[in-house]
């Protein structure tokens, strides 16, 4: 059973969402929580297995919420997938540095929320590389995002793990990083996990950030 928590300061919204999943068969909505504070405390009495997180909030906004779950060593099977309406890149983008596993919309139909979470829940990205990237290249080709060199945890990767990353970051799977390199998809694989240990990553769509974010990727190349 994944136990889900669902955080929204919409009454209507969270009653909403809470009923859709309840009736999955796989998963228990274990608590709601109004704002990024109620979320954060409520994560670490009851260790979901996803948040349902919403962005806009008082107290303590959904980001901020998302990097304390993310950061917290007793929480690290917890995963958190933003509720958004798609309107804001940039919080988007934010969200994914914090530690969020991917995003669904507000809009989104019942059976897309459930196989949103039961995605996140096994540690996938909910948006693939590509769809991730494409976001970044429109957040970053606006001329924000950091400075050259500000993740220094890349400078830890061999040259092999940094082909790696380049190439998940382009929105290759493991079976094409293996083709593309001439390894085996347990090779490629495995690079891939380091990598994301390395980086403290918790799943692809990160790494992907983590590549734009070092300028090992450039929007547009």
């Amino acid at each position: 059973m994944i136990r889900v928590l669902v955080v929204d300061d919409q009454f209507l919204i969270r009653r909403a969402v809470s009923e859709l999943l309840g009736d999955a068969d796989d998963i228990e909505v274990v608590g709601t929580a109004t704002d990024g504070r109620d979320a954060v405390e409520l994560s670490r009495r009851l260790h979901p297995d996803v948040v349902i997180m919403d962005i806009r909030m008082p107290e303590l906004d959904g980001i901020a919420a998302t990097t304390e779950i993310c950061a917290d060593p007793d929480l690290s099977e917890v995963r958190v997938l933003i509720l958004t309406t798609f309107d804001e890149d940039e919080y988007l983008v934010a969200a994914l540095r914090a530690g969020a596993s991917g995003f669904v919309g507000k809009g989104a139909e019942p059976d897309e929320i459930a196989r949103a979470v039961r995605a996140v829940h096994l540690g996938d990205a909910l948006l693939s590389p590509v769809a991730t990237r494409n976001l970044v290249d429109r957040f970053l080709a606006s001329g924000a995002g950091p400075a050259a060199g500000s993740i220094p945890e890349v400078s830890q990767l061999t040259e092999r793990e940094r082909e790696v990353l380049l190439l998940v970051a382009r929105g290759r799977s493991n079976q094409e990083i293996a083709e593309d390199l001439y390894i085996s998809p347990h090779t490629a694989k495995t690079h891939v996990n380091r990598i994301m240990s390395k980086l403290h990553a918790h799943d692809r769509a990160q790494l992907v950030i983590v590549a734009y974010e070092s300028r090992l990727l450039t929007p547009g190349s």
